[in-house]
């Protein structure tokens, strides 16, 4: 159903049982998908593709032009999948053609209000922002990852799979995957022990990631040395090999 009071461009392709409230606004170059629901008063516009199922709550802003001032008004894109929620006065921007060219968004995430997503960025699936987390341009979140309320990221860093972070955690180098990070700047408090068992890893599994952290954070060992004692020990544990991989493709340095 689509609200007498909300303004959709004809050249807007939307799918079937889609919701669009009242005085909500859908530009010409817009996809939604089935099922969507979109709030009263949200604004989508610019190149945006939006998946199947998902619920978008009012005063959202998404596909707006980024927040960056070497844009030129390409035709850069927004990508959002299939059964995420989106609430209130969220703010999700185009990509750059400096980047990729896309801001994307996975499937199955939940995201609170107040929540920005910058141009470029990259979020998996299955992550939780609660409100206000702010993502600046060219970051990106892996699978899983919970940032707590007012998480600050810092452009181009990435944060890996199962992390999460403490409330106003301000985080300006790269998160390793499975950490349990807080404080301003960011630095590392042991496994998220209590979100991968309820993600249904072995207490064989965590046992050999808390080894790996003490390797990495406790040891004393110099970075490489760590990552090089770290690809012996995910031979004979596969979730260690996450750690690694993550390591190797690092741009900013892990925090500490």
């Amino acid at each position: 159903m689509i609200h007498s009071t909300a303004i959709v461009d004809p050249g807007a392709k939307i799918g079937a049982n889609v919701e669009i409230g009242p005085y909500a606004i859908i530009g010409a170059n817009v996809e939604i998908g089935d099922n969507t629901q979109i709030g009263p008063h949200t604004v989508i516009k610019g190149h945006t593709k939006i998946g199947r199922d998902n619920r978008i709550f009012q005063f959202c802003s998404l596909g707006e032009v980024p927040q960056d001032k070497k844009y030129a008004g390409e035709p850069t894109r927004l990508e959002i999948g299939d059964r995420n929620t989106i609430r209130e006065f969220c703010t999700f921007n185009l990509g750059t053609v400096q980047d990729a060219g896309v801001t994307r968004i996975g499937d199955d995430n939940w995201i609170m209000a107040y929540v920005h997503i910058a141009h470029d960025c990259q979020v998996g699936n299955k992550t939780t922002f609660a409100n206000n987390t702010q993502l600046a341009g060219h970051v990106i979140v892996d699978d899983w990852a919970i940032l707590g309320g007012f998480t600050g990221v810092h452009q181009f860093c990435r944060i890996g799979a199962h992390v999460m972070t403490a409330v106003s955690t301000v985080i300006l180098q790269d998160v390793p995957p499975y950490l349990m990070a807080a404080g301003n700047t960011a630095t590392p408090y042991g496994i998220n022990v209590e979100g991968l068992k309820r993600r249904g890893f072995t207490a064989d599994a965590i046992t050999a990631l808390k080894r790996a952290y003490r390797t990495l954070y406790k040891s004393g060992l110099l970075l490489e040395e760590a990552k090089t004692k770290l690809a012996e020990e995910a031979k004979t544990q596969p979730d260690i090999q996450r750690l690694v991989d993550f390591l190797e493709v690092s741009k900013r340095g892990i925090i500490r």
